[in-house]
């Protein structure tokens, strides 16, 4: 089974996707979405509660260093989660009008 095309820069039509796995996807992302900005939300409060000293040795981890390389990948995939919502959004009109 192949990865599918990259969405930024489809000229796919909305219409090409199939509906019931485009929905699956779509759910899919959100509840990803969600949970990420959930814990950069909590990862923001306990950070206002560290000390300088803890901050400072916390910052210098490969955690750190993974969760701020993985925060730059979900920018990077920004404009496809748009580009996506876009499409549902379209597909979901189609079904309703």
């Amino acid at each position: 089974m192949s990865d599918p095309p990259p969405l930024s820069g489809s000229t796919a039509a909305p219409r090409d996707l199939d509906r019931a796995q485009a929905r699956l996807a779509y759910s899919i992302i959100n509840a990803l979405l969600e949970h990420t900005r959930v814990t950069s939300d909590l990862i923001a409060l306990m950070a206002q509660t560290l000390d300088e000293d803890t901050t400072k040795a916390l910052t210098a981890t490969p955690y750190w260093a993974a969760y701020l390389d993985s925060r730059r990948a979900m920018e990077r995939t920004r404009a496809d989660v748009e580009k996506f919502s876009e499409i549902m959004t379209k597909l979901a009109a189609d079904e309703n009008g």
